[in-house]
């Protein structure tokens, strides 16, 4: 069934992997649905969180990070509920909260687990647990109730569901279990069903069950409904069954009948079961949702069935009702969120189409107000009132769907029966029915108030309307005010009949009434009662707003000017609030603004004037320049206050600038008149008046100038007053020195020579710059306004001042304080200069009071400038030993050594040493006093710890050089005593120190070739220094150095000296081996005597030393007199390479080791049986390996396995008994293999059986793997081996997919494909392996071989969708006819796509399109079989696919494609396409090719849609076929269409009632003209004069009267007068009729026209009394009232006159004339037209 008709429509509303939620949540336990408004996911990775989905916006997904096992999201609003077990326990702890107030509402901790939980309503959930369900509400601060205990039949089952009916009093629960032992897959139902008012339950078997509400006929309450599904086996027979019974029946009222109904499962969904069931409300309809995706619709009331179909390929577990939609959402495990809903508008033609379900499509309808069985409806309400079965009737069209029976034409007929005596009238019958069934409408409500009106029976009008049971109208209101004025004005007022409630609320005199309902409501016909009131209650208080409204509505314009000059006189606030008023109305303010200003003066009202200005100006327009200007100028004279402040708020900005600024000076604002002013002389006259100027307003004002005015302004303002304005300036120069220049304000003051605004200026900026300038000018400024604090202050602390300038002003100035200068040249290094300073102007305590107190530091240059100042000694020493420890020696050594006069501090040092000083500057100073002074400096050099010995040893190098020799020796000055040595040749005291030091880097020094004086050094270290010497370290560091010196010639001479002579260090170790090692290097000639006369050296290591230095014979020598064996033959090996002298030296040595190395040498050089010979003598099985490795190269087996019998015995390795086995195989030992392989042993024999295959020795192999059962491997070798039998045996115990990959192919190969099927069987049922199989069956040509394997695959067990598709692809290359038994067979089991491909490679296009439409490619369905429609073509399955496809270009290829190839069959197609295409874009197609015609039934049935190009090729397929009545029809049903161009058409056609449509078409297109003429021509008179009287037009109407006058159509003149009644003039038919004679058919319009007139002015007389009387009655009540509350005038003398009585002659005056068109009756049809108002 195409979708588009399916009465069940189906979209995809969302796809939760869509918006990031994985597929593996979307599972039951993890996805809960309650409503139709929130979707809740639980996630457990990467991280735990709850995702909460909206689905009024899908896309935008809440996820929060929340740790829970259950989460539930309320029906209806934000509300969380989680769930969570206990770490440890069984206990669930359950926890509500409200996401959008982010608060927690409750939380409980249930003592059980809870098993299931749901929110069975907005404010409750219900939990169930093990054994009992409770129902927790979320309101307060309750705990969870117990509600029932489960029933046995629940026991191990999982809840699925849970349920309540809206009344909360019936209960349900749902489970499910494994199905019987002899069918498990058939899942077992169950159900409890609980009575909550009779605490009972009742255990029933079904899978899904739901309540609803239901009404019975002729019960007035609805009934609880239960509805269930089940599925179950008994007998091996299986029963589905849907059930619906009423719970709790009404007693003594219509009870609903128990309906039950068969579920039909398809048999490839034997065992589908029921998940879910929703009722929908809105429809009563069932729907049953089964696991496996299908639906079942059924009828609530009937239990019929409605529909059924597969909604989803993959598993539902989830759905919840969508109540607004009358449908329901399901969740399938893919994660589609599917939607059900009715299709409204093909749901009823399918139950009476497809089911001839008759009476089930009009109930559908009733119920869901549903389209699609009018007709039904019709005949059936046609049948009972044939039948005269009116109450059935009437509760039928009140039940119609949409109303269609609802019309005025049912009122007729009910009203047309007869009323039969003492019955109910068949129209009353009508009414209550439509009474009790809701609301009646406006026709409805107008006939049944008539009925009631015409018996007097108000009381009811008012009980409908207070039940709002008649919908109100203007008509209505008419009616009933001939009864009820009160209750005629509420139908007014509901009806929004605003002129109605207009006119009762004015003929109550209630204005008030009408100025509020003004506010409600928009008046639009008020002008009459606007008129009245303003021309008869001119008095009368009303707000304005609402006065000029009214005034508006009447069109009246009055004389705003002379109005606001009335009310100015008694009320000035009004005035104005009506000024205001009249600059709001719309196109303006009628009243020019400077007119109604000019009003308020002259009555001197400045502040209303000023009030009323200050609004209307508040847009701030150009064109108000001149009010701006006027109510600054009224104010600043009057109120300068209040023009300050105007001109503060800053409203106005188009004013007379020059103006306003001479006024603000006149009225001494300052300020306001320097920010108006333009001009700089203004400006400076004004600025000058500083005592009437807030300061900080001055300054303000400043910043609005430019520099150069400022400045200008700033030399007035000192010019003026400098002492009195120099504040002003400074803080004018302060705020704006970045705009002024900092420099320029500098200059302006010193030239004024105001140091005091300068001091004041700089000490504010001072802090942010770091000018030196500003500084220095600061300091100055300082200086000469006596501010020497400051001064101090600032060169102290400031860093930019120019220290040089400043010093000398600071000297020029000779301020009475020197701390400034001191400051100055203490910071700046100008010590000399300040202390010469200081001693020239005889100011010594500063000089005092600097070094002791302010800098001892200094103190050195403060002597050194005394000194060259030839200041006496005594003040000189006295200072310095004021100072004492403060004072720094080494510059004042310094100080006193460049002059000369050092000696002056001897008493300062020695004081400073006999107090303990350590200072090493004291001490090298008191060295220099006694080496200049010759007092036993030796001593001093030797024994003072302290001096430091470089400069005590430069300062006496040139004074006496063995005095620096000891300073340098004492302190280790190594560079400086080599080179005063070196100067003065003293080598023999340099030798010695270097000896002595034992340092390598001073012997590095010395011994470089680049040093010229190395020579002599050498020779006094060999002569003198070492011989002298008695220490071991100092030789040793001596032989080191002149090793590293690389001197070996010298060492060698040295060392023959101190080894080979008797010396203490003859028989030194070391010293031997280094001997030795010397000779190798640099003589090798001496090595051999060196080696036979010395004994005590290092032979192993010097014996390596010889081999690397290639002394092998040596080397040999060393290792033989050290009994090194080993050695000494590796280098007959290795170095020597002699082999036969090793065997030799083997022979006479016989050691294990020694053989060892012969066998390794002998393996190297490729004699591999001498080395397994010398291997065994070694008894050596470390090289096995090598070995191994050497006889496999040289394919020595039969010794390999000797020397591997000998390895065996020492070490157990897997290698060797591996190549052991390997060994025998290669020399065909199988018996010892078999013999060996049952012993004990460690041989990898997986790995050794893999090398015997791979080298082809599979008996050997075979062997290996039998032992080892590596049944794969075997059955490889055997395949080998050509034995199939045993490798599929083998195979069949390895049931590995290689295996069998392997021994199948094999079989194939060797034809064997018996065998090659067993193997092929276990093969395909592997997805990966089975594409394999086939690709090799099929290059070799099997192919009847390889179907037959794959249709032995289809019955396996594990079969799967690999092999059903891969058979469809070899059917469609092979076997074309089975291919479409295949497919169909097996659709579901398909991967369509590669089946797809396949069938089109092979060019299978009928199975290719049913390959299409199964997968939902339409697209490709579609263009598939309309091109290749030979064989794939078929018309009902194209007209099923062409409604699905996507692309609509499909639609049109298809209309061209039945066009050319089925044109019989066009308009079927297009009926089914009718709802996609473009009908006009079909018409042009159907055009272009000429066949137009064709198409006429599909054009009829969609020119509803009133397409233009649809009804102009209709109207002219009418037009050809001279079909005027179609034409008509479809002119006045369809009006979308060129009317001109179509009367134009057919205006001229023979046709007279074609012409006839041309008239009707020019009438409908107000060519009034056109149609009559038409008419007249073709002498249809009563069209013209219909025509006529529709066109409103009174000169038509006349011109065609005289047309039958001059025709002498007297007939036609009469009914002419009556036709158009309303539009001929009475004088001009009863001129015409006198002058042609034709008085007598004129005159029955003359007496309609007297008539009619006679009638309405007896009832405005009749109106006009009434309201007399009206008016006499209430000034008489009036009078009798005045009375009786002046009864003290009765008591006055008779002589005097009565006072007057309020009241009395004065009122109103005359009463007002009567209204006109006020209770006129309806108007009758081409009646006349109503008289003019008086």
């Amino acid at each position: 069934m195409a979708a588009a008709n399916a009465p069940i429509t189906m979209k995809e509303a969302l796809t939760l992997t869509s918006i990031g939620i994985n597929p593996q949540f979307i599972t039951f336990t993890n996805v809960t649905m309650e409503s139709d408004k929130y979707i809740c996911v639980r996630e457990t990775s990467p991280q735990n969180s709850v995702v909460i989905i909206d689905m009024s916006m899908p896309n935008q997904p809440l996820r929060r990070p929340i740790t829970a096992d259950s989460a539930l999201m309320n029906p209806n609003t934000r509300i969380l509920a989680l769930k969570a077990q206990l770490p440890g326990t069984t206990q669930d702890h359950l926890q509500i909260f409200n996401i959008e107030a982010k608060a927690k509402i409750k939380s409980h901790q249930m003592p059980e687990q809870v098993v299931f939980w749901k929110w069975i309503s907005p404010k409750m959930l219900g939990l169930v647990t093990q054994a009992s369900v409770y129902h927790w509400s979320i309101e307060g601060d309750s705990e969870p109730v117990k509600m029932f205990d489960r029933t046995a039949n629940l026991a191990n089952n999982q809840i699925i569901n849970y349920k309540c009916d809206p009344s909360e009093k019936w209960l349900v629960l749902i489970g499910i279990a494994p199905g019987s032992p002899e069918r498990p897959q058939l899942v077992k139902g169950s159900m409890q069903l609980f009575s909550v008012e009779q605490q009972r339950s009742q255990a029933l078997e079904a899978h899904a069950a739901s309540f609803a509400s239901f009404r019975v006929a002729g019960n007035d309450k609805d009934s609880i409904l239960i509805s269930f599904a089940t599925k179950s086996s008994n007998s091996g027979q299986i029963s589905s069954k849907l059930h619906v019974i009423e719970l709790g029946a009404q007693p003594g009222k219509p009870s609903f009948t128990k309906k039950q109904a068969d579920l039909f499962f398809p048999p490839d969904f034997a065992d589908d079961f029921p998940v879910a069931m929703q009722i929908s409300h809105k429809y009563s309809l069932i729907y049953v949702i089964t696991k496996l995706g299908l639906l079942f619709v059924y009828d609530l009331d009937s239990a019929a069935a409605v529909y059924r179909n597969r909604i989803s390929p993959d598993p539902i577990f989830l759905t919840s009702e969508a109540s607004s939609l009358g449908g329901f959402y399901a969740i399938n495990r893919r994660g589609q969120v599917l939607l059900a809903t009715v299709n409204e508008a093909t749901i009823v033609p399918f139950v009476s189409g497809q089911l001839n379900n008759l009476e089930l499509a009009v109930n559908l309808a009733k119920r869901g107000n549903l389209p699609g069985a009018e007709n039904l409806v019709v005949q059936r309400f046609q049948e009972l009132f044939a039948q005269t079965k009116y109450k059935e009737a009437a509760e039928l069209a009140a039940e119609s769907p949409q109303g269609i029976l609802r019309t005025p034409d049912t009122v007729a007929k009910f009203q047309s029966v007869p009323v039969q005596t003492g019955q109910t009238p068949p129209l009353l019958q009508y009414f209550g029915t439509l009474l009790t069934k809701g609301k009646l409408n406006v026709f409805e409500s107008l006939e049944l108030s008539r009925l009631v009106v015409n018996q007097n029976k108000k009381n009811l009008l008012e009980n409908w309307l207070a039940e709002d049971k008649l919908e109100c109208s203007e008509e209505l209101g008419d009616l009933v005010k001939t009864v009820d004025n009160d209750l005629a004005l509420k139908i007014f007022i509901k009806a929004r009949a605003t002129p109605k409630v207009v006119a009762a609320f004015a003929e109550r005199r209630e204005f008030d009434k009408i100025l509020i309902y003004s506010k409600q409501v928009v008046i639009r016909t008020f002008g009459f009662f606007a008129h009245f009131i303003y021309r008869n209650f001119p008095t009368v208080m009303l707000d304005f707003k609402e006065y000029l409204f009214i005034l508006k509505q009447v069109g009246y314009t009055p004389d705003y000017l002379f109005l606001l000059q009335t009310i100015l006189r008694s009320d000035p606030q009004g005035a104005v609030n009506f000024a205001l008023m009249m600059s709001q109305m719309e196109g303006g303010c009628p009243v020019d603004y400077n007119t109604i200003t000019d009003l308020f003066l002259q009555r001197n009202m400045i502040r209303e004037a000023t009030a009323f200005l200050l609004d209307v100006l508040k847009p701030n327009l150009s064109e108000h320049a001149f009010l701006q200007t006027k109510v600054l100028e009224i104010n600043l004279v009057t109120f300068p206050n209040v023009a300050d402040a105007i001109l503060a708020n800053g409203m106005f900005s188009h004013y007379d600038r020059p103006r306003i600024a001479q006024l603000c000076e006149k009225a001494g604002l300052y300020v306001r008149a320097l920010q108006h002013y333009s001009e700089l002389p203004d400006i400076k006259r004004v600025i000058v008046n500083t005592h009437a100027i807030e300061p900080q307003a001055l300054v303000e004002f400043f910043g609005t100038l430019s520099p150069e005015w400022a400045l200008e302004c700033m030399k007035d303002l000192l010019l003026v007053n400098l002492r009195g304005n120099l504040q002003i300036i400074v803080q004018v120069a302060k705020e704006y020195c970045e705009q002024l220049g900092v420099e320029v304000c500098i200059k302006l003051f010193e030239q004024f020579k105001s140091y005091e605004g300068l001091y004041f200026f700089l000490g504010s900026y001072l802090s942010s710059s770091e000018d030196p300038e500003i500084h220095f000018k600061y300091i100055e400024a300082a200086a000469k306004t006596g501010q020497i604090k400051e001064v101090e202050r600032v060169t102290r602390e400031s860093n930019f001042y120019d220290a040089e300038k400043t010093k000398n002003f600071l000297m020029e100035a000779k301020l009475p304080d020197a701390r400034p200068l001191i400051n100055v040249c203490d910071r700046f290094g100008f010590v000399p200069d300040l202390t010469h300073y200081l001693y020239s102007n005889n100011m010594l305590r500063y000089i005092e009071g600097y070094v002791q107190k302010v800098n001892p530091g200094n103190a050195p240059l403060v002597v050194g400038q005394l000194l060259d100042d030839e200041c006496p000694e005594d003040f000189i020493k006295g200072l310095i030993l004021s100072v004492r420890s403060l004072l720094p020696v080494e510059p004042l050594v310094e100080e006193c050594e460049k002059r000369n006069r050092l000696r002056l501090l001897t008493q300062f040092l020695e004081h400073l040493v006999s107090e303990g000083s350590q200072d090493v500057h004291v001490h090298n100073a008191l060295g220099k006093i006694i080496i200049d002074s010759n007092n036993n400096p030796e001593h001093f050099l030797n024994t003072n710890p302290y001096y430091d010995s470089r400069v005590v040893g430069k300062y006496c190098e040139k004074r006496d050089p063995t005095l620096a020799v000891i300073a340098y020796r004492r302190g280790q000055c190594d560079d400086e005593l080599i080179n005063v040595t070196n100067k003065n040749s003293l080598f023999k005291l340099q030798a010695r120190y270097v000896v002595e030091r034992m340092e390598s880097d001073l012997w590095g020094k010395v011994l470089d070739p680049e040093n010229e004086f190395r020579r002599l050094l050498i020779d006094q270290v060999v002569s003198t220094a070492l011989p002298e010497s008695k220490s071991p370290e100092q030789v040793s560091a001596a032989v080191k150095a002149f090793m590293t010196a690389d001197l070996p010639h010298e060492l060698i001479e040295l060392l023959e000296k101190i080894v080979l002579q008797n010396s203490a260090f003859s028989g030194n170790f070391n010293l031997q081996n280094l001997l030795i090692l010397t000779a190798i290097k640099a003589d090798p000639s001496r090595v051999m005597d060196y080696v036979n006369r010395l004994d005590n050296f290092d032979g192993p290591a010097v014996g390596e030393v010889a081999v690397e230095a290639q002394l092998y014979e040596e080397a040999f020598a060393i290792f033989k007199k050290f009994n090194l064996n080993v050695q000494a033959v590796n280098v007959l090996l290795d170095n020597i390479r002699d082999i036969n002298r090793a065997v030799e030296f083997a022979f006479r040595v016989e050691e294990d080791a020694v053989w060892s190395q012969v066998a390794r040498a002998q393996l190297r050089e490729g004699l591999l049986s001498d080395a397994i010979e010398s291997f065994i003598r070694a008894d050596d099985a470390t090289q096995f390996l090598e070995v191994i490795r050497a006889a496999e190269d040289a394919d020595v087996y039969h010794d390999l396995v000797k020397y591997l019998l000998m390895v065996r015995q020492k070490t157990k390795e897997p290698k060797v008994d591996s190549e052991l086995i390997y060994a025998y195989a290669k020399i065909d030992r199988l018996g010892d293999i078999e013999e060996f392989i049952l012993m004990p042993n460690v041989a990898n024999l997986p790995n050794v059986g893999d090398r015997l295959y791979d080298e082809a020795l599979y008996e050997a192999a075979k062997i290996i793997f039998a032992f080892i059962s590596n049944w794969g491997k075997l059955a490889i070798t055997l395949v080998k081996l050509k034995q199939f039998q045993g490798a599929v045996d083998a195979a069949r115990k390895a049931n590995s997919a290689k295996t069998w990959k392997e021994v199948c192919f094999a079989c194939v190969d060797a034809e064997e494909f018996r065998l090659a099927q067993i193997c092929g069987l276990n093969i395909i049922v592997q997805v990966d392996d089975l594409e394999e199989v086939s690709e090799f069956y099929q290059n070799r040509g099997c192919f009847n071989e390889l179907i037959s394997l794959m249709e032995s695959g289809l019955g396996l067990e594990r079969a799967h969708m690999g092999i059903f598709t891969e058979l469809g692809v070899l059917y469609a290359r092979y076997r074309h006819e089975k291919l479409m038994e295949h497919i169909k067979l097996f659709s579901t089991r398909l991967n369509i796509p590669k089946l797809i491909r396949a069938c089109d490679e092979q060019q299978h296009w009928q199975e290719l399109t049913y390959l299409y439409a199964q997968y939902d490619e339409f697209d490709n369905a579609a263009t598939t079989v309309m091109n290749h429609s030979p064989e794939a073509w078929e018309h009902m399955q194209f007209k099923d696919i062409i409604v699905k496809v996507a692309n609509v270009e499909l639609y049109y290829k298809a209309v061209h494609f039945y066009l050319q190839e089925h044109p019989d069959l066009i308009n079927d197609i297009l009926n089914v396409l009718a709802l996609r295409i473009d009908h006009t874009r079909v018409v042009d197609i159907m055009r272009k090719a000429g066949h137009l015609r064709l198409v006429k039934p599909y054009m009829v049935a969609v020119q509803s849609n009133n397409v233009s190009a649809v009804n102009e090729a209709l109207n002219e397929i009418y037009v050809e076929e001279e079909d005027y009545d179609r034409l008509r029809e479809s002119i006045d049903l369809h009006d979308n269409f060129d009317q001109i161009g179509l009367a134009q058409k057919i205006e001229k056609h023979e046709l007279l009632e074609m012409r006839r449509v041309a008239a009707y078409i020019y009438k409908k297109a107000g060519r009034w003209k056109l149609s009559i003429a038409l008419s007249k021509k073709d002498n249809l008179y009563k069209d013209a004069m219909e025509t006529a009287s529709q066109s409103g037009d009174r000169e038509l109407a006349e011109e065609l009267l005289v047309y039958f006058i001059e025709q002498g159509k007297k007939e036609c003149f009469a009914s002419c007068l009556f036709v158009c009644y309303d539009l001929i003039r009475p004088d001009v038919a009863l001129e015409l009729a006198w002058m042609n004679n034709m008085f007598d058919f004129a005159f029955p319009f003359l007496l309609q026209f007297i008539r009619e007139y006679t009638g309405k002015v007896d009832e405005l007389i009749k109106d006009k009394i009434e309201a007399l009387k009206e008016v006499k009655a209430k000034e008489n009540e009036e009078k009798d009232v005045i009375l009786q509350q002046n009864l003290y005038a009765q008591l006055l003398p008779l002589a005097l006159p009565a006072p007057p009585m309020p009241g009395m002659g004065g009122g109103y005056g005359a009463p007002p004339p009567p209204m006109g068109g006020m209770g006129m009756p309806p108007m009758p049809p081409f009646g006349m037209p109503p008289m003019g108002s008086y």
